[in-house]
């Protein structure tokens, strides 16, 4: 662990003894199975009773490693490509009607590193009938490349739908970091989308009318109309399979979805460690780009299709709005003095 978090990692476990817990679930992706691993490896070094199990969750599907032995996808990514698949397919309807004074539309998904949020756009069509490009971080195409490739497809088509990753190189954006050091794209100066959409009508395109951008924000992974059945179930299970790890009294693992093999889609709950998922990093396989660099193969659209499953969600109605699932802010009797966060202390 990093020096400056020693104290806040101790903290937890302080809070732990004080309040009698024996089990440590966490939730989230590769930061957050790091720091369940550290979590289990404390409670080892001061022999205290605690079980500590990682869950996943990411839409950017980044947990675990290339190979797919870890986990062969998070709860969160197959809505998340359900929502974009939806997107395309409305924008691409609004785009051909549209296209003599808009010929190109610029979507931005997010995916600051890995792409599978903008490759889940090739599920709209995969019959490849659509005037569409897809950009990802890994693409490794510039952005005058990204507009001379545009260019092109409007020359043939008229028209063009552009779906690009936040994480794609396209220049200066007048970056915002967040806590972790990463770029945070919705509080930058500029979109990638903006750039791209500034780039090309800069550059000229070979037809009348302009590009336009749109960015959609949080909603990619809240809009619960969109959420796939299959990843509904599996999230329950997988979290189900936590709790199985937590009752065995086994420390330091983590939750996992496996896929069986075979033509039919069916998956396995197991458990793998958590120092493997912590000191592992997930990449979009480069045999899954095509060799344009401006689209995904049907082998990633075989991939990612089960996952969105093949139904709407059931969601519960009452007077025309949602019933969304509400807890009551319950919170435990303070034990310990109040404490502030080393990276929060002044200098």
């Amino acid at each position: 662990m990093k020096t400056s978090q020693q104290e806040d990692f101790q903290r937890v476990i302080e809070v732990l003894k004080a309040h009698n817990i024996g089990y440590f679930f966490y939730n989230g992706g590769n930061d957050s199975m790091d720091t369940a691993h550290k979590v289990a490896q404390i409670a080892i070094e001061q022999g205290m009773d605690l079980v500590s199990v990682g869950v996943p969750k990411t839409i950017d599907n980044d947990v675990g490693d290339s190979e797919f032995k870890l986990i062969d996808h998070t709860p969160g990514y197959g809505s998340v490509a359900r929502y974009w698949m939806a997107m395309v397919q409305n924008a691409n309807e609004e785009n051909a009607g549209s296209s003599p004074a808009d010929p190109v539309l610029v979507l931005q998904a997010m995916g600051r590193r890995i792409g599978y949020i903008p490759a889940a756009a090739r599920l709209a069509d995969p019959e490849r009938a659509m005037p569409l490009q897809i950009y990802m971080a890994e693409s490794k195409v510039s952005a005058q490349e990204l507009c001379d490739r545009v260019n092109d497809q409007v020359r043939k088509d008229g028209r063009c739908l552009v779906v690009v990753s936040e994480g794609f190189d396209a220049g200066e954006l007048g970056e915002v970091h967040d806590s972790f050091g990463h770029t945070s794209f919705g509080s930058s100066q500029m979109t990638v989308a903006q750039k791209v959409v500034n780039l090309l009508n800069q550059n000229g395109l070979p037809a009348a009318g302009s590009a336009r951008g749109q960015v959609p924000g949080t909603d990619q992974r809240g809009t619960t109309a969109y959420a796939s059945i299959v990843d509904l179930d599996e999230a329950y299970k997988v979290g189900q399979q936590a709790a199985l790890i937590a009752v065995s009294g086994e420390n330091g693992w983590m939750a996992t979805i496996l896929r069986e093999p075979g033509p039919i889609y069916n998956v396995r709950y197991d458990k793998v460690p958590l120092e493997l998922v912590a000191n592992s990093e997930r990449t979009f396989p480069d045999a899954w780009i095509t060799d344009s660099r401006t689209d995904v193969t049907d082998d990633f659209v075989a991939y990612a299709k089960p996952l969105i499953g093949e139904d709407w969600p059931s969601t519960p109605i009452i007077n025309g709005r949602q019933r969304l699932t509400r807890f009551e802010p319950i919170f435990a009797d303070k034990k310990l003095p109040a404490y502030e966060l080393e990276g929060l202390r002044k200098k």
